[in-house]
């Protein structure tokens, strides 16, 4: 009956305050779903404000899984460009493909199925069954674990732990309107439960916040540390060009065009000319300028002046900016 009464409350106040998001627009079945799976797609680790002018833009040149399975790789990662995180549109492309070929174009209904199309993990699983099929999932987000952390004052590394944080979300309870609760969950989280500065005086599960009773709103994380990586970025230039390849080397941007790169693991005396954060990876660079091009494999030159017409990766467009400012 509590869960009953919790559930109610949320639906309420999401009735009455949700935002208008482009994939939440009153539209068919097969438009929902590929709505959700590419909305779900772009939000792993982007924030809402961020995703939807790109949702706009690709939704307008790319409105349904067969054009999705067959667009082009260079014009599909221009609409992609500046998002980031590109293993996400490439993983994207190849469930388009396997959701035509496999499934005959419908995108699958049941956990089993969609956990094994690539990029989509447990938590997009359960949003898209949730919010694209109205089956009784709860997606365990970041906006959705903040608001469970803060509700059951969760703290200690134990109690916040993904296996117990997935255990207790049962204290939400379900609703018959499953794609509604899991989005009104989700909302509360970014809308109210906020990391800092969380407005209570407008949440209607308030009253039962075990944080808020006691007036303490810190949340416990488990720290990861990025990993320090060191690596040397070979410059090549002649006239107005730099020599690119193509990246089948690392994993970060794989297969996007980068400037010639080594990694050193054991680096001594290293002083870094730039320093970029890339998922959970420090990068230090620096920066070696070379007279004479090696031959590298899927390399070419390109014009500085004509940055913009090329498709390059943001961490590329930098390191160009970078060197042109010396």
């Amino acid at each position: 009956m509590k869960d009953q009464i919790i559930t109610k409350k949320i639906l309420n106040w999401y009735d009455l305050n949700k935002r208008t998001l482009p994939w939440r627009k009153n539209v068919s079945q097969s438009k929902k779903h590929y709505y959700t799976l590419v909305s779900e797609f772009m939000l792993q680790q982007t924030q809402v404000v961020t995703v939807i002018p790109y949702f706009n833009r690709f939704i307008n040149k790319i409105p349904n899984l067969k054009k999705l399975s067959k667009i082009p790789d260079r014009e599909l990662i221009k609409l992609w460009e500046g998002l980031g995180y590109y293993s996400r549109v490439r993983n994207l492309k190849k469930t388009a493909k396997i959701i035509i070929s496999k499934y005959h174009g419908e995108i699958p209904n049941n956990y089993e199925d969609l956990i094994s199309l690539p990029g989509i993990g447990n938590y997009t699983a359960n949003a898209i069954l949730a919010i694209a099929f109205n089956k009784s999932y709860i997606p365990l987000d970041g906006n959705i674990e903040r608001v469970l952390k803060r509700y059951l004052y969760l703290k200690k590394d134990k109690e916040i732990q993904k296996d117990n944080l997935i255990e207790k979300k049962s204290i939400f309870g379900i609703s018959l309107r499953a794609s509604d609760y899991a989005q009104a969950l989700m909302e509360l989280g970014a809308m109210i439960c906020k990391p800092k500065n969380p407005e209570c005086s407008g949440c209607p599960i308030s009253k039962n916040c075990k944080s808020y009773k006691k007036k303490d709103f810190d949340l416990a994380k488990i720290t990861k540390k990025n990993k320090e990586k060191y690596f040397i970025l070979k410059v090549y230039k002649k006239n107005q060009k730099y020599l690119l390849v193509k990246n089948t080397r690392f994993n970060f941007l794989k297969n996007l065009a980068i400037f010639p790169m080594e990694e050193l693991s054991n680096p001594k005396n290293f002083n870094e000319n730039l320093n970029f954060k890339m998922s959970n990876m420090n990068m230090n660079i620096k920066i070696e300028y070379l007279k004479n091009a090696k031959r590298f494999p899927s390399s070419y030159w390109f014009d500085k002046r004509k940055l913009d017409n090329y498709m390059l990766p943001t961490f590329t467009k930098k390191v160009v900016k970078y060197l042109e400012k010396k």
